[in-house]
Parts: C-alpha cells; structure tokens; sequence
C-alpha cells in the first residue's frame, strides 16, 4: 500500500521584481522646462546668479536628456515649436537671449553663461552645437532684433571655442539665403567675432571646416560674384573680410591658372596662345603681372627633370630659360614685375643646390633676351635682395654690376662678348664678366 501523498500542482516559471532604478523615467520636457523657469526667475537678470543656478541642477536635473529643452530657454525663454516659435499657452521666462538687451557687452556675458554650462557639464556639447545649429535654421521666425543677438552671441561663441565654425552649414539652406537672411545675419555674427579676435583666426577656424571658400553661398547662385561679397560686406564695414574672401579667390585662381600653364607647356601650345590665356585670367581674376611672372617662372622650372651634377645643370638651365624668355618677358613690362623675378630666381637657385653657381648666367641671359633691365638688376644688388644666399649671389653679380653701372662706356663691348650665348657655347657668360673658371 502506498502512503506517500500526491504532490500539490505548482506554477512554473520565475517572477522577477523590476528595481525601480530600472523603471524607465516618462519623458517630460515640460515638467523640466517648469524647473528651469522658476529657478531662473528666483534668480532675476543677474547672470552670475543664473550661471551657478545652472551649475547647481545639474545635479539634481537630467541635462543630458532634457539637453535641447535647456537651449531652447536660454535662448529664446522657453521651448521652440518646429519653425522657431514660443506656443502661446507655454510657460516662458525674460531671462533668456532673445529678451536681452541689444548690444555686444550683453551678450559677452551671456556667452560666460553658456562657456560655464558647458565646461562643467562638457557631455553638453554636442548637445549645444546641435541645438545652434537648429537656431539657424529657425533665423526666418525670428524678430529682427532676435537674430542680431543670436548672430553676435553665435559670434563671440565661435571665437572663444565654445562652438566649431561648422555651424555655418545652416546658414546655407535655400531659402534663408534667397531671402537674404543668412547674409544679413553673417554681418552681425562676422562683426562679434573678429572684435573678439581677428580676422585671422576667423580664416583658421573656416579653413579647419572647409568653409574658407564657400562664404560666397551666403547669396543666390545668380549674386556670387567677389564684388557683389566685396560690396555687400564692405558697405557693412567688414572691409577685412571682404579683402578675405578676395584674397581666398585669388588663391584660387592662380592654382588653377598654374595647373592650366604646366598642361599648356607639357602639350608645347604655341607662346602666342598661352600669353593670350594668362592675359584673359589676369582681367578676369584681377591678379597682378608680378603674381604672374611668378606663376610663369615657377611652371617653367618645373617642367623639367633638372641634371643633379651642378657642372651639368647650368648649361641644361640655359638652353631650357633661352626657349621660355619670349614668354617671360611679355609679363615683365614693368620695374617691379623684373623684381619680383629675380627675387624667383635668387629662392630657386638658394633652395636648389645645384643651381648655386647659375644664378649669374640666368640673369645675364634675361638681359641680353629682355626679359631683365638695368635699373631692376642694380635694384637688387644694391636693397632689394633676399638674405637667402645673398653673399654668394652677390659676388658673383659683382663685375656683371660694375659694368651696367657704365654701361654707356662698354655697351659695344658686352655686345660682341655676350653674342657668345648665342652661339652655343654654355661658358659664354662666365666668360664675359669673368666670373668663376671654364
């Protein structure tokens, strides 16, 4: 008989208690916004006040969650809608940007309030730049008066760090720039942080984002032109900028104007056609004839794979400059294009080794081709020479000198000699001025 009784049924499975620490939390903008606010009017309009309010709910508030929330109400006193406005039925504070006073000091001050918020809860950052970002696309919904403190506030952020010119991107949405917005609002934002730095650590701050060669997107297709920039910033008084910009275009178009020479030259298109190209890219860039012979010189010299035996290179060097003369020497037409020259010419032969001993018979061979003239020459030799090699250079130019300085006594007799150059001979100009020993 079995005495055993039968086992009572039981449940499987487990049950599990959830901690409350795991209970994810509601998300409630508004119950934040509420804190904020009345911790923000507690404080009044004293912004040392409200930047330790701010550091003290950190604490006790989640600002990284509630992040844009925090930017709206500093920026504009409450919480944005999608367009850039304040919901009339919504909770809102005057201790905020946009209910400042206009002017550059007040908002160097609020700017400390966002540097502090910022350096002691630095997993905002992200956050703020996101939420600047979002600001400049709303520019349209804002007052005027509104968007010139933002831009001035946006400004002095940019120049002390606190923000990444990257920011800019949004001033090139479509319809902010073809409503002359962003351009509008560029003036105020470049006026605020060039006052805080200058207009050259703006170029470093473009340049480390790639923007340094697009501020011209800042007008419609139709309106991007350097003088329509050069215009428009100028009237506003950033001249600095607008020689900026020039400038970056400048840049620009003499790379470009280079690459197209070197392509022209290994192609071997006839000189008549390559000084008609540069001529038309000078009018329309507006780049001067000494930028110019530079360009050319530099193209020229680097068309060539130069003999690395210094006996050898000279003789390479002239035969090679003898062909190119014609086109330098229509872009030498005046004193300071010839300076500018042979100030190429002392660099190259200082930094190329090689070249050391040829920098006499370039020059030389410039002058008899016309390229080089006298009162160039006796310019350098005399003040206006590098200090790059200058010991050397000028010793061998010394008896070169000593004769154009009498040049109406021995002009006959430099004639016949430096016909030599002509004929073939690669010594011939050493000969002639009895520089060095053949």
């Amino acid at each position: 008989m079995n005495n055993q009784k039968p086992q009572k049924p039981t449940l499987s499975g487990q049950r599990f208690k959830t901690r409350k620490r795991d209970e994810k939390e509601r998300f409630d903008p508004t119950q934040f916004q509420d804190c904020i606010i009345q911790g923000l009017t507690e404080t009044g309009t004293d912004l040392e006040a409200v930047a330790k309010f701010l550091d003290a709910s950190g604490a006790k508030l989640d600002y990284r969650r509630y992040a844009e929330t925090l930017f709206d109400i500093l920026v504009a006193g409450g919480m944005l809608a999608p367009g850039g406005t304040l919901a009339d039925d919504m909770t809102r504070t005057n201790v905020c940007v946009f209910a400042a006073q206009e002017d550059l000091e007040t908002m160097q001050a609020f700017a400390q309030v966002f540097n502090k918020l910022i350096r002691r809860y630095k997993y905002l950052e992200k956050g703020f730049e996101d939420e600047v970002k979002k600001l400049l696309l709303f520019l349209k919904g804002f007052s005027e008066s509104e968007r010139n403190k933002l831009a001035m506030l946006t400004g002095i952020l940019l120049a002390n760090g606190t923000l990444n010119a990257s920011i800019l991107n949004s001033l090139y949405n479509e319809n902010l720039v073809k409503e002359g917005v962003s351009a509008a609002f560029a003036v105020k934002l470049f006026k605020s942080w060039i006052n805080e730095k200058d207009i050259n650590a703006v170029a470093v701050s473009l340049r480390k984002v790639n923007m340094d060669n697009r501020l011209m997107e800042l007008f419609p297709a139709n309106k991007q032109s350097v003088e329509h920039f050069s215009k428009y910033f100028t009237e506003a008084g950033l001249k600095e900028l607008s020689e900026y910009v020039r400038n970056q275009q400048s840049i620009g178009a003499r790379k470009e104007l280079q690459k197209e020479l070197q392509e022209q030259m290994s192609r071997g298109d006839p000189f008549k056609d390559i000084i008609l190209y540069v001529k038309e890219e000078m009018k329309k860039n507006n780049i001067s004839e000494q930028t110019v012979v530079a360009i050319i010189w530099s193209s020229v010299m680097s068309t060539v794979e130069w003999n690395k035996k210094e006996e050898l290179v000279a003789e390479q060097a002239i035969k090679h400059l003898k062909q190119y003369s014609p086109l330098l020497a229509a872009f030498t037409t005046q004193g300071q294009s010839e300076l500018t020259l042979l100030l190429k010419i002392q660099e190259y032969c200082y930094d190329n080794i090689h070249f050391m001993k040829a920098f006499q018979k370039i020059v030389v061979l410039f002058y008899k081709a016309e390229v080089l003239s006298e009162e160039p020459i006796l310019k350098w030799y005399k003040d206006a020479h590098l200090a790059k090699g200058k010991s050397v250079f000028l010793e061998q130019m010394k008896k070169f000198v000593e004769w154009l300085k009498n040049a109406e006594e021995g002009k006959q007799q430099l004639s016949s000699e430096v016909e030599l150059v002509h004929s073939g001979n690669p010594n011939a100009i050493m000969l002639c001025f009895g520089v060095g020993g053949c």
